[in-house]
């Protein structure tokens, strides 16, 4: 039997105007399924929101395990974070022809870390001021073309990078006990110092959850727009009041500090968490790049986990100086 000619008039079969068939229906039914299933995972933000929830899960649970049992294994931990930020700076700044000397930075970004732990922060300043010097150093033994760049490249990622994850080391130091020690806790016992970062790690995790949360639902003023336009007024309120919801329970029970400490600590850290933030996205739209890497699904790269806590660990340290103790 012959096909079925077209109406006079009518379009042809396949013209774009005819009739679908019901194989080209389905087709378009499971495409648009699929369609929608992407965007709920990853609303307005282009996030993985799943993955992105399994993996800050698990990082996190890894970063409490060091804390509460073995400190040396958060100094592990906090170094290995360190080292792929540093590597995924090195190699987005090669996208504008920017070669820091790695070999010394990668050695400085190990030691900073591990001199914090051991000697506190006499030797976290020392072994920052070795490093840079060793960066001079070595870009003095290399070709003359973008020396000076270079140096001031390689300075500038040790003080963001090392240097700041060191301070997140410090209250490891800072315990009262004669040495930090390389195995568990003595008695199991978390020291005061080691549950104030712990706060401050939590009050992190709260600043980028309630503020992811409340922006993406709510965000409809942009903070920096030419830096971070998903950044938002409304995202930022949520970060503070998510903040102080974790900060004042956790001063009062894990410190045994009033409540307005909480309230103080809460707002000091969103506002460097945001700063840290704001700091890395101005890098990244500066060297023309959305994530510093894809190394952590739903996240981006390691900085792009860190960022927040680069600038949030030296400013809990210093308020944590300033207050009256408990």
């Amino acid at each position: 039997m012959a096909d079925p000619q077209p109406e006079a008039g009518g379009p042809p079969p396949d013209a774009p105007g005819a009739p679908a068939s019901r194989r080209a229906r389905r087709e378009a039914a499971v495409a648009h399924a699929a369609a929608a299933a992407s965007a709920a995972s990853s609303p307005k933000t282009g996030r993985n929101l799943p993955a992105a929830i399994v993996v800050g899960l698990a990082l996190l649970a890894a970063v409490l395990a060091g804390l509460f049992v073995w400190p040396l294994g958060f100094v592990l931990v906090g170094t290995a974070a360190g080292v792929l930020g540093v590597w995924e700076v090195f190699r987005a700044l090669q996208t504008r022809r920017t070669n820091i000397p790695i070999v010394p930075v990668l050695i400085g970004t190990v030691a900073i870390p591990f001199s914090a732990f051991l000697g506190g922060q006499e030797a976290q300043l020392f072994a920052l001021i070795a490093a840079a010097a060793a960066v001079l150093l070595w870009q003095s033994l290399e070709r003359a073309e973008g020396a000076v760049t270079n140096v001031v490249g390689g300075v500038f990622v040790l003080l963001w990078i090392p240097f700041f994850v060191g301070f997140a080391v410090l209250p490891l130091h800072d315990t009262g006990l004669a040495s930090p020690p390389l195995g568990l806790w003595p008695g199991l016992t978390v020291p005061p110092s080691v549950l104030q970062l712990v706060v401050t790690l939590l009050l992190v995790v709260a600043n980028d959850t309630f503020g992811y949360i409340v922006g993406a639902s709510l965000g409809r003023h942009p903070m920096a727009p030419k830096i971070s336009p998903k950044k938002s007024w409304e995202g930022f309120a949520g970060s503070v009041a998510g903040a102080i919801l974790i900060g004042v329970p956790g001063t009062v029970f894990l410190l045994g500090r009033p409540w307005w400490v909480g309230v103080i600590l809460a707002i000091a850290m969103v506002g460097a968490a945001t700063a840290g933030d704001l700091a890395e996205s101005m890098v990244k739209r500066e060297l023309g790049i959305k994530d510093m890497s894809s190394i952590l699904p739903g996240h981006g790269g390691m900085m792009d986990r860190l960022d927040s806590l680069l600038f949030g660990v030296p400013i809990a340290y210093i308020v944590f100086s300033l207050l009256p103790s408990a």
